[in-house]
């Protein structure tokens, strides 16, 4: 039975979040001892990682159940909108503090080593000469090749742009009641964000085994690869989470005035499409 009125709908007694709490503590623990050297830290890692996925399919399939059951109602819609747009709000933090290293190895502490009323590179780093990118005194990690702009990453960033275009014909089909095409641009949606995913992969490569561009490789390499790394695992995420809508879509899950898990997933993957917006113009383009 549906609640309606000013009635909040409260779930009774769950396992999931002591289910989340310890495969979080396993897979940090497993991460930090697998660092540190540790033999044991990859198998707990994997555990962790395991119980995560496993945590997260069980807790969002008894969401899901409860919402087709009727047992949500506008105040707890909007409770899930503003539990969303914290979540998109901390991921926002979390790349603006990739982006801030970006911004201070190559606008302060790069010309910083040149030393503006005096030899600094002479005490810090004899010969330096100020140039980005830069791999780090001795030559850190080899002589190594940038990453250009125009091959690969045009075309995953058109890519993106194409896939935030599907979404959104998506949705507009939704609200007009119109399934099929619902569907037909969720599943465009899903498969550019998989060609997007393979591109990234063919890139890595490339860059590992013909550029020498490695983690290793400086302060251009480690911003580098964990600015792109981090967003490829939020593509990851966002593609899965459409490949879910889309299953639940196609099952008529959804209807022009009940669609929230359609909208998070579409604010998510926006949020995608703008931070890549920036890694292709901070990072490969200037």
């Amino acid at each position: 039975m549906a609640h309606t009125g000013d009635h909040y709908y409260v779930p009774h007694g769950s396992h999931w979040p002591i289910v989340a709490s310890v495969a979080l503590t396993i897979g940090v623990v497993g991460a930090a001892n697998w660092f540190n050297g540790n033999a044991s830290g990859q198998m707990l890692l994997l555990l962790g990682l395991a119980l995560v996925a496993f945590m997260m399919f069980g807790w969002f399939g008894t969401v899901i159940n409860e919402s087709l059951k009727g047992m949500y109602n506008e105040q707890v819609d909007r409770s899930f909108r503003q539990g969303m747009m914290w979540f998109i709000f901390s991921e926002v933090m979390f790349f603006a503090a990739f982006f801030g290293a970006l911004f201070y190895a190559r606008v302060l502490s790069v010309p910083w080593l040149m030393g503006a009323d005096f030899s600094t590179h002479e005490y810090l780093w004899k010969g330096f000469g100020e140039a980005w990118p830069t791999n780090g005194p001795g030559n850190v990690g080899g002589d190594f090749q940038n990453m250009g702009a125009w091959g690969i990453p045009a075309i995953n960033t058109l890519l993106l742009l194409t896939s935030g275009v599907t979404i959104t014909l998506s949705h507009w089909a939704l609200k007009a009641n119109d399934q099929k095409n619902t569907v037909l641009w969720l599943a465009a949606t899903v498969a550019l964000g998989a060609t997007f995913l393979g591109f990234q992969v063919y890139e890595y490569v490339h860059a590992y085994h013909e550029l020498n561009l490695t983690l290793g490789s400086g302060i251009y390499g480690s911003t580098f690869f964990m600015l792109t790394g981090f967003h490829g695992m939020h593509v990851t995420i966002g593609t899965i989470m459409l490949l879910v809508i889309t299953l639940r879509a196609a099952k008529g899950h959804f209807s022009p005035d009940h669609h929230f898990a359609f909208e998070g997933v579409a604010w998510y993957w926006h949020f995608v499409d703008v931070v890549w917006l920036g890694l292709f113009i901070f990072v490969y383009v200037i």
